[in-house]
């Protein structure tokens, strides 16, 4: 992703050795009180972090096809090949259908939240505070429980109902998964030891913080994909693009591509339909009548632009316009969920959060701005795009009793007749 660059300076802008002396004296500097005021006391070590550097996990048949380059051009044909490894992995996950898209954004979330704990477990390892890595990994399974059962309450209503098990898990979702959590926040209160307070309230912080940043987004990343691969594919590719075009030519020449591509893929019920599961078939569907926002529409263009063009009316999928708000937020704010990943870097004197991939770093150097895309999608979907859903209100429904039901039905028979979508019982009989 985009990089901060230093003012005035030069060479490799994450490189440790562009961080002046100034820097390390500064803000990263830990100062804590006496020990006699309950706190531990202050150590040199906090001033440098202790995260090792990088290493270079480059495969070794790319290593010897690549000697005798320069080391630019060796990091970018590594770049180059690993990118497109990675985009015909993304091109074969499509193919393999939804399931296997929310199993690779759960891998992923959890890759990025150990790449992040990591950097914080490595910066204070000296002080061996108690319990951090073990609570931090069951607070993330604790959010995990909470969201992705939302997630079964709200798409999988008809396995809910066939399954009495589930019914009961499902009523009571939000208590078992707050159950889950002060059990967590009970462990972490006990597990403070006097010398490590504040470190502990730290690291504690930092867990959530990290929680927030990924697991929470990682949710809107599924709930997006639910609405419609689209959704989930358009804004990825966005900013895919975005990357590649301003790392190759500049900043403007990926945007008129990517309105071809939302027109090709609006034409595929398997990308703009909603994924719902079948109870009949237990699979998840992608077959629908497609919604007006994916018919093609005949749109009158303002005098102006058709005094300039000499076009009275354009042809669009309603989608396209809506592509191009997607596309303008990728490339005008996008970039700064980069921006803070690499502050977040430097604060800690890392070039990368891992060296997962070779040539980019670690999972989630890829994926710093997609997570505030995702943010964005979810927030404009339901703000511009989502309605009334059918199937939900089913679903709700179905679990009430059945005196509920069936005062239901009668009020909406009755605002049926009454709006003259139904015969009255008098023209029936």
């Amino acid at each position: 992703m985009t990089e901060l660059r230093r003012r005035g300076g030069g060479g490799d802008p994450d490189s440790t050795e562009n961080i002046s002396d100034k820097e390390t004296d500064g803000d990263d500097k830990l100062i804590f009180p006496s020990e006699g005021e309950g706190e531990i006391e202050g150590d040199s070590k906090a001033e440098t972090p202790d995260v090792a550097p990088s290493k270079d996990n480059t495969p070794e048949c790319l290593n010897k096809a690549l000697e005798g380059l320069s080391s630019r051009w060796k990091n970018w044909w590594i770049r180059g090949i690993l990118s497109l490894t990675m985009i015909v992995g993304f091109f074969l996950i499509i193919y393999l259908g939804p399931i296997m898209l929310i199993l690779v954004v759960m891998g992923v979330q959890i890759k990025c939240f150990h790449e992040i704990i990591t950097i914080g477990y490595r910066v204070y390892h000296s002080y061996h505070l108690p319990w951090f890595r073990t609570l931090s990994w069951y607070f993330l399974i604790c959010v995990n429980y909470f969201f992705y059962g939302e997630t079964v309450a709200d798409y999988f209503g008809a396995l809910v109902q066939r399954e009495e098990p589930l019914q009961f898990l499902v009523r009571y979702h939000r208590f078992f998964s707050f159950a889950l959590y002060l059990a967590g926040f009970c462990m972490f209160v006990l597990s403070l030891v006097k010398k490590h307070y504040r470190l502990q309230f730290y690291m504690f912080a930092w867990t959530h913080v990290t929680l927030l940043i990924v697991v929470t987004q990682s949710h809107l990343v599924i709930q997006n994909l639910f609405e419609g691969m689209i959704w989930f594919i358009v804004p990825i590719s966005i900013v895919i693009c975005n990357d590649i075009m301003a790392y190759l030519f500049g900043f403007f020449f990926g945007r008129t591509p990517l309105i071809k591509f939302a027109y090709v893929l609006s034409q595929y019920q398997y990308f703009v339909c909603p994924v719902e599961y079948n109870s009949e078939t237990n699979r998840f569907a992608v077959e629908c009548e497609p919604s007006n926002l994916f018919m093609m529409q005949e749109y009158t263009l303002p005098a102006v632009i058709q005094n300039a063009l000499q076009w009275k009316t354009v042809n669009l999928y309603p989608f396209q316009i809506h592509s191009i708000a997607l596309s303008s937020f990728a490339s005008l704010i996008g970039p700064f969920g980069g921006f803070f990943a690499s502050g977040f870097k430097r604060a800690f004197k890392i070039k990368d959060f891992a060296d997962t991939i070779p040539g980019h770093g670690g999972i989630m150097d890829r994926f710093d701005c997609q997570y505030l895309m995702a943010t964005f999608v979810h927030v404009y979907i339901a703000s511009f795009i989502r309605g009334p859903n059918p199937s939900k209100v089913l679903q709700q429904l179905l679990v009430l009793q059945p005196e509920q039901q069936l005062a239901i039905f009668n009020t909406l028979r009755n605002h049926l007749r009454e709006s003259g979508l139904l015969p009255s019982s008098g023209e029936g009989q």
